[in-house]
């Protein structure tokens, strides 16, 4: 596996072409690719280009967002569909082999039945657009309660819920984004994860919890960085990373808006040393 630099996970706001200068220069093993930058190269020719340019940085490409929202309003997925292969096109050509999404843990019209239909159908068509295009689609799981029951039907929070959602859509290149926060907040521990294989793990992200609050009183985007407090078992959660074998991206995603207002160089230094304990 290797460290990964997501600018925006961070809460930075740097251009692609600044995250990559700097993911180097602190020695991370990859960046996320920017879909936005492939569009502006104007071909296909240019965004392999420009991934083979990353690449000789000694950089690996992290995962891209899945553009397109598997709970949107019809029209807006309909539309979305329409757009989608040109901008997988763009990321093949660059070299992309992960995007990943994550599933709203909640509704306030449909019932988790309802909504498992919604969700496995458009997975299974976004799935095999995705086969087509090389690419792997990781999906997350939100597991903070304050979040998921804040409507009236709560739907996946679980790693149980996501590995089934998966699995019954029988597509055979999606996966999980596992993350340290939600796998927590969602009651879990090392032994939920045992079993795993690199197969079913797209991408990894690690946090802490405050120490302030019980695990159902923690928030979805009020986390820590990872180690700071100890909440969070990650040498357990890290541990079973490890024994499935995973060889993808580990990216750090706080939520913590103080990061922006100090010295880049600083931060990250910062994550990248606490990505490499992570990885070991």
């Amino acid at each position: 596996m290797f460290s990964n630099l997501s600018a925006g996970a961070l809460g930075l706001s740097l251009d692609h072409t600044t995250a990559i200068e700097l993911a180097a220069t602190h020695g991370f093993g990859g960046v996320d690719p920017d879909l936005g930058h492939l569009r502006g190269l104007g071909s296909e020719a240019a965004a392999a280009e420009h991934g083979a340019a990353v690449r000789e940085r000694g950089l690996e490409w992290g995962m891209a967002g899945l553009p397109i929202g598997l709970d949107a309003p019809a029209a807006e997925f309909r539309e979305a569909l329409v757009e989608l292969p040109e901008a997988l096109a763009l990321l093949r050509a660059a070299g992309v082999t992960r995007v990943g999404t994550w599933i709203r843990p909640m509704h306030e019209e449909l019932d988790h039945r309802q909504n498992w239909r919604l969700h496995l159908g458009r997975l299974s068509l976004v799935a095999e657009i995705l086969d087509d295009a090389g690419l792997r689609l990781g999906l997350e799981y939100i597991g903070p309660k304050t979040l998921w029951s804040t409507e009236r039907f709560p739907f996946v929070h679980s790693l149980r819920e996501a590995r089934e959602l998966i699995a019954e859509t029988g597509a055979g290149n999606v996966g999980l984004i596992l993350d340290s926060y939600h796998w927590y907040t969602a009651g879990e521990g090392a032994a939920d994860l045992a079993g795993l294989t690199d197969a079913e793990i797209i991408s990894v992200d690690i946090n802490d919890a405050r120490s302030d609050r019980e695990r159902d009183e923690q928030q979805d985007l009020d986390r820590r960085l990872p180690y700071d407090t100890g909440v969070i078992d990650l040498e357990g959660f890290m541990g079973a990373v490890h024994a499935a074998g995973y060889g993808g991206p580990v990216k750090v995603e706080p939520f913590l808006a103080e990061l922006a207002e100090q010295p880049v160089d600083e931060v990250l230094a910062d994550i990248s040393r606490r990505l490499d304990r992570a990885i070991g």
